[in-house]
């Protein structure tokens, strides 16, 4: 499967998807000064969805606080308004604020207990009615789930689900798996592009990286990190997946990170870009930005580097015309 832009330059856009937020004037600001100021040519239109818990089994999507599809279609013409090709991304949370890693159930069905056929029958009906979103606004790829530790040993499931996916979606399909976890997948060769979470210790990114290729080089399949940043906050390179960890602000930390990760991704070939974490559909003010801690580098140092690094990397890949 081939890629149809020459690097991925891209940002996740309107996280987590509360409902209300993702029209208005607001929000087209928002996505207008993502693409204007990081120089973008992806997004990562990415909302999230509920179950109640990690051992509920249905997923309530059509509910507040989630994303209306108006919304989602509001969005998604924006982007392409804007130029930029989208990657639908719809996500299951927990309302009771366990991590989505952790949905799980026994491996042997056994009555009166919550089961993964119960499960991955209502993660179905959630993920393919986006997936006819995505087709019917030709949204270029789609990411069937993201970080689902506990589920990715679920193999035959997912790959019913894929199947079912590409009965009603004819574009890119990928799968964002968790950080560390590139290896535990066993059904990559089932989407077109293997894709993960680049939350690695600064120190950290060389040997992650060398890991990685090997099992990107058994599959034979591209790659990027559809999810990649740091906050800007003292001690967040270290850990830069802890969006609650303790620290002041600091716009050198999330430079200093994105600067590393650029230049130890820019050593190997085989990583076809990033969609960073991530740009929030109601943005703080620009006078803020030095107290702000979080991910979003709008007004911050990060932004000129990661500006600055998809510029380059742009126009280096764009005679080639794909990543395959």
């Amino acid at each position: 499967m081939t890629i149809n832009a020459a690097y991925i330059g891209g940002m996740t856009w309107g996280w987590t998807g509360i409902r209300g937020t993702w029209t208005g004037p607001e929000a087209d600001r928002s996505i207008t000064l993502m693409a204007e100021r990081l120089n973008v040519n992806w997004t990562a239109i990415a909302l999230g969805a509920l179950q109640d818990h990690a051992q509920s089994t249905e997923i309530k999507f059509g509910d507040a606080p989630t994303v209306t599809d108006d919304e989602v279609l509001h969005a998604i013409r924006k982007a392409k308004e804007l130029n930029l090709k989208v990657c639908l991304k719809p996500v299951v949370n927990c309302a009771d604020g366990t991590w989505r890693a952790h949905i799980n159930f026994f491996d042997l069905d056994v009555p009166c207990e919550p089961k993964w056929s119960d499960w991955f029958a209502s993660y179905t009906t959630f993920i393919l009615h986006y997936a006819r979103i995505a087709e019917e606004t030709g949204c270029e790829m789609f990411c069937i789930g993201c970080e689902m530790v506990q589920t990715d040993r679920r193999e035959a499931e997912w790959r019913q689900l894929i199947a079912e996916v590409r009965k009603v979606y004819s574009g890119i399909v990928t799968y964002n798996c968790d950080k560390y976890q590139e290896g535990q997948v066993k059904w990559w060769d089932a989407v077109d592009v293997i894709s993960s979470s680049g939350y690695y210790p600064i120190g950290d990114w060389a040997e992650q990286l060398n890991r990685i290729e090997k099992i990107v080089a058994a599959y034979n399949k591209p790659f990027f990190f559809m999810e990649a940043g740091c906050p800007s906050r003292e001690g967040s390179q270290y850990i830069p997946n802890d969006w609650g960890l303790q620290g002041a602000p600091s716009e050198e930390v999330q430079r200093k990170f994105y600067e590393t990760m650029f230049s130890e991704s820019d050593k190997r070939d085989w990583v076809g870009g990033f969609m960073l974490w991530d740009w929030p559909a109601r943005l703080y003010e620009e006078s803020a930005a030095a107290s702000n801690d979080d991910y979003c580098m709008y007004g911050k140092q990060a932004e000129k580097t990661v500006h600055d690094y998809y510029a380059r990397k742009i126009a280096e890949t764009a005679v080639g015309g794909s990543v395959s």
